[in-house]
């Protein structure tokens, strides 16, 4: 966080709309991402983003430390994309029944962004949502099962899961 954004948090507290606006072009790209990873739509990703940043700005006065702001905004990113999700009612198979067996060797090759990110919005909806909230934002399994009100063993699963889907399909991508 830059002495700037800090000034910027303070300012927003009394109410400074350019404030507002300069933080929301600082933090709003990597806050799309994330709610992009959660929901895989991209005008429902805009809707979020512009919910939770509205929220945030709302609530600014709650926020004691200014240097914690970031991480604040994204527990308020993730908390509206999670809202979302379970008013959608995602679906989150339980598979831990199947005798498939995931390898966690890891491939050598160099996989581009670009690709990785494709293959993942290629997942079903709930081993996407496991492996954006495990994987790439650090929740625990445990955290992740009282959030999308599913037992940990399916959040495990359907971790397991996506990492194999995805395995299978750079695997396929780099066979081409």
């Amino acid at each position: 966080m830059t002495d700037t954004q800090i000034a910027w948090i303070k300012q927003l507290k009394k109410g400074n709309e350019l404030a507002a606006y300069n933080l929301y072009n600082d933090y709003s790209k990597a806050m799309y991402n994330t709610l992009i990873r959660l929901t895989n739509d991209s005008e429902v990703a805009k809707d979020l983003l512009q919910e939770a940043f509205i929220k945030a700005f709302q609530r600014i006065h709650d926020l004691d430390d200014p240097k914690a702001f970031g991480g604040w905004l994204k527990r308020i990113v993730i908390n509206r994309g999670l809202e979302h999700l379970r008013k959608s009612k995602v679906y989150f198979e339980d598979i831990e029944d199947q005798a498939e067996v995931i390898s966690e060797e890891v491939d050598d090759r160099m996989i581009d962004n670009q690709t990785l990110h494709n293959a993942i919005k290629e997942l079903p909806d709930g081993c996407r949502t496991v492996l954006s909230l495990h994987l790439l934002e650090g929740f625990k399994h445990k955290e992740i099962a009282l959030q999308l009100n599913i037992s940990e063993s399916t959040s495990k699963t359907q971790f397991r899961h996506a990492k194999q889907l995805l395995k299978t399909k750079l695997q396929h991508h780099y066979e081409y």
